[in-house]
């Protein structure tokens, strides 16, 4: 299985314009650890709704690509989102699941997706027609344009990532200085 930072480095490297939704916890550091970027914008608190605050930038932003990484925990605790999100239709959006089948901020117990639940079916099921589920560092590279692309969304794609444990790398947490970060990125007037 891959290391979650390779990955998140690898998704996100040459990014250009992509905004990026992070979910609660690991994903964020993840994503930090990339590189920390003003089109970033980290969740705390907020598990269950990475998906949905992705899809209302989406929506916001039709003409920049929008990427979610998020955990398969924080991912379960939103699935409802998911209906909304392929109702929707976003072409721009792309929701990336780092699954390692546990709840990593709570203890490391069994997800249902270690428990066999498999996120990528279950987006299928709820009418995401472009899904896939990436295991190596060569489906990470191929997937990697599909990120950039702001028509044929939604995507979903579930990235088995192993479970050791990595160092926390924690992005900012103050939620003005990201929101007031985040929204000047965007070129709105910040006060």
């Amino acid at each position: 299985m891959l290391d979650r930072r390779q990955a998140a480095r690898t998704l996100l490297a040459d990014r250009r314009d992509l905004l990026v939704v992070t979910g609660l916890g690991s994903p964020s550091y993840d994503v930090f650890d990339a590189g920390d970027h003003d089109g970033n914008f980290y969740l705390w608190g907020a598990m269950g709704g990475a998906a949905i605050v992705g899809l209302g930038l989406a929506q916001a932003q039709a003409s920049r690509p929008v990427v979610v990484v998020t955990g398969d925990g924080e991912q379960i605790m939103g699935t409802g989102a998911l209906m909304t999100v392929a109702m929707a239709r976003p072409g721009n959006l792309t929701i990336v699941v780092l699954d390692n089948g546990h709840y990593g901020e709570t203890g490391m117990q069994l997800s249902h997706s270690g428990l066999g639940v498999r996120l990528d079916r279950v987006a299928r099921a709820c009418g995401f027609e472009n899904t896939t589920e990436i295991s190596d560092e060569a489906g990470l590279q191929a997937y990697r344009p599909e990120l950039a692309k702001t028509s044929g969304g939604p995507r979903f794609a579930r990235v088995r990532i192993a479970t050791g444990h990595v160092e926390r790398a924690l992005p900012p947490r103050d939620g003005a200085y990201l929101k007031n970060r985040f929204r000047g990125h965007l070129g709105f007037a910040v006060s």
